[in-house]
Parts: structure tokens; sequence; C-alpha cells
């Protein structure tokens, strides 16, 4: 039985042509670039061929991109880099429903004595903006908010927000790990000072991200003890994994009309046809803008880890809106924050498709979840007492 993909938020298969791209940098280009030799600097202009295409699916000049380990790695690096040149400011802005790179760096640091405000969200994951502008201060040192949510797809308005942080002279960044590849970026023409890539989220290998810095930002590296990356981030380079993220974004450039077509058409055809054939079950942020890959269903009374577990049966693959933590299952924060019922947020999936997905893949998991939620309902105590809170579709 083939596996039927739709967990791209999480992480993608690598393209053949980003293989096809990496290989001789494992085999027999494996010089390292920083070398004076011209074995070593043939292997230097093929990071610097990298370098370009990052930045031409940017809107950003190739001087202005770092490349590093993972977007968690690039989250990290822009925040802790604001705190250094920000001197005394000890506030960070940033949202209830961030990705732990964000987030759990943020508890860290208010452990530390600086001050963190979450911007909240309205029902449909919409970040309140209202509440977002009163809570920028002169003692304000970055702001970091996610171009598109990894569990939602709800897309907030950060080249707003960054215009807005701007005009009081404060560092924006966002954490654009869902966004690029699937929605137009322009850097040229945004306030945005620094943001946050994940190759393995546009069919690179993992162990590969980027982090945009604008010309004039301040900016204290997170990793030194090496002159790479213009002395910004230590380390040889990946190089492998460089010329792969390059490939990879050249290719997201010729497919982002695909990703917001026919992907987008799967996924509103996905959407519609279990919201139909699954009563008490809702779309989450789906009053919002998304990313045109992801929906976020939420199905009454059953377990997300449950409903992942039969469909691993058929080899489908999602992702749950629950996570597993200290042996105790807790919906998802997200959610929470969006004030989705508990009932519902315990049994959300998440399913996010790629180019590579077609009108098959979405007909078999439309054929399968009906009766996986049914199974699960029949067992649920809660269903048998009625405990259903919400209408079907809503």
């Amino acid at each position: 039985m083939n596996t039927i993909y739709m967990d791209n938020n999480a992480t993608t298969r690598v393209a053949p042509e980003v293989l096809e791209a990496m290989l001789p940098f494992l085999t027999d280009r494996y010089g390292n670039p920083s070398s004076a030799y011209t074995f070593g600097g043939e292997v230097a202009r093929d990071i610097r061929d990298a370098r370009e295409k990052a930045a031409l699916i940017l809107g950003a000049s190739p001087e202005e991109i770092i490349f590093t380990s993972c977007g968690s790695e690039s989250d990290n690096t822009a925040i802790r880099s604001a705190l250094t040149t920000g001197r005394d400011k000890m506030h960070i802005v940033t949202s209830r429903v961030e990705h732990p790179a964000v987030k759990v760096l943020c508890n860290e640091l208010k452990k530390q004595g600086y001050r963190i405000t979450e911007i909240p969200v309205d029902r449909e994951g919409r970040l309140d903006m209202d509440r977002y502008r009163e809570s920028l201060t002169p003692d304000t040192a970055i702001v970091s908010l996610m171009w598109a949510n990894n569990e939602t797809g709800v897309i907030f308005p950060v080249e707003e927000a960054a215009r807005m942080a701007k005009d009081l002279g404060i560092i924006f960044h966002t954490d654009a790990v869902q966004a690029v590849g699937k929605i137009p970026i322009d850097l040229s023409k945004s306030a945005i000072d620094m943001l946050s890539l994940s190759g393995h989220k546009l069919h690179a290998p993992k162990g590969i991200g980027i982090l945009y810095v604008r010309k004039g930002t301040k900016f204290a590296p997170l990793l030194i003890g090496g002159h790479q990356e213009g002395g910004r981030r230590g380390g040889t380079e990946n190089t492998a994994s460089i010329v792969a993220l390059g490939k990879a974004c050249e290719l997201a450039s010729t497919r982002m009309e695909d990703e917001n077509t026919r992907v987008r058409a799967l996924r509103d055809r996905l959407e519609t046809e279990l919201l139909s054939r699954v009563p008490n079950s809702r779309i989450n942020g789906g009053g919002a803008q998304r990313l045109p890959n992801t929906t976020n269903i939420s199905f009454e009374s059953v377990e997300g880890e449950s409903i992942l577990l039969l469909m691993d049966e058929f080899h489908i693959c999602a992702s749950s809106g629950s996570a597993c933590t200290s042996g105790s299952l807790q919906p998802s924060h997200v959610l929470r924050a969006m004030g989705v019922p508990f009932t519902m947020a315990h049994g959300s999936v998440r399913f996010s498709l790629s180019v590579y997905n077609t009108e098959e893949d979405v007909d078999f998991v439309i054929d399968k979840i009906p009766a996986i939620i049914q199974r699960l309902r029949d067992l649920s105590p809660f269903w048998k007492q009625g405990g259903q809170v919400c209408a079907p579709g809503t």
C-alpha cells in the first residue's frame, strides 16, 4: 500500500532535483569552501550561487542571507541578537500561537527577567492588531511574529505589523518557515528586519535554514569562532545542504502558482467532503486568510492521537492538534488560544499538502476518515452521552 503523505508542515520529501543537485557535494566535490586552493574555491562559488537563489525567492540581497542549521536556530539567533544589541531594552512582543522555537525561548527569557507580551488571537486565529499596537513601547527590543501558523495555516499581517514596529524604531522578526514557497514574499518592499526559514519545509533536506538580516540592522551572532557567513555564523559550511536549499528555493519559485491553484483546490475539496460526511466537525481558522496547503479539522468527542493511529493502518500521514507531554495528552496551545472547545480541540487533525499530492490521495483520505471517526465515536462515552458541543459543519 502506498503512503498518503499529508504532513508537509512537519517536513517534506526531498525533491528529486534537489537530491541531484546536492549529491556531488557528498562525493567528489568535498572541498572546504574556505580553502585557498581551486578545489575549495569552486565550492565557494556554488555557495554564492545558492545564496543568490535563496535571496531571489525572498526579494532580498545575497549579502542579507545567513545560512543556519534550521528554523529554530534562526529564530533563536534573531531574538537573542536583538536583545544583545538592544542594550537595556527588556521587552519582547510575540503571539500566543507561536512555534515552540519562539514560545519556549521567550519562556526561558522571562525567567531571566525579560518582559514578554503575547498578543491574543480571535476564534479564527487572527492576530488582535489593536492589542498589538498598544503593546509596543520604548522598552521593546524586538517583535517576533510568525508569518503563517504551522497548525492552522492562518496568515498574520506581518508586513503591516513590521511597519508599525519600524515607526517606533523596534526590530521586527518573522518566523516564515511555513510561508516561504507558498505565498509571495518581497522583503525589498517591506519593513521586516529579520526572517527565518527552514529548508526541510520546502523540499530540501533537514539540517539547513536561513536567517535573513536586513542591511543596516544591528546584529550579534549566536555562534562564534569562525569567519564563515561574513563572521555572522561560525562553523564550516554545510555545503551539500546549502546547495540543496538554493535549488529548493529555485523550484519553489516556479511551483508557487501550483501551490495556490491546484494544491489549494485539493485542500478545499478535502475540507468540503469531510465536513459533509462527518457530523460535528469544524475547520479551525477557516474564516481567516490561510496558506493554500493547510487545513486543521476538529472532530467532536474523539482523540486526535487515536485518529492518527487508525489512519496509520491505511498509511495516511498527518498530525494531531494534541501534544503528548510527560504522559498527559493536552490540546494544542494554538487551538486553546483560539478558544476551540476542549472536546473539539482534543480531536483535531492537521492535513498539510504539497505539490506531490494528487486527486487520488485526497479521494483515499475522504473515503477512509468518516469510518475512522465513527469507529472512535462508537467507543466514546462522551459521544454516547450526547456531549456534542457544536452543530455539524460549524
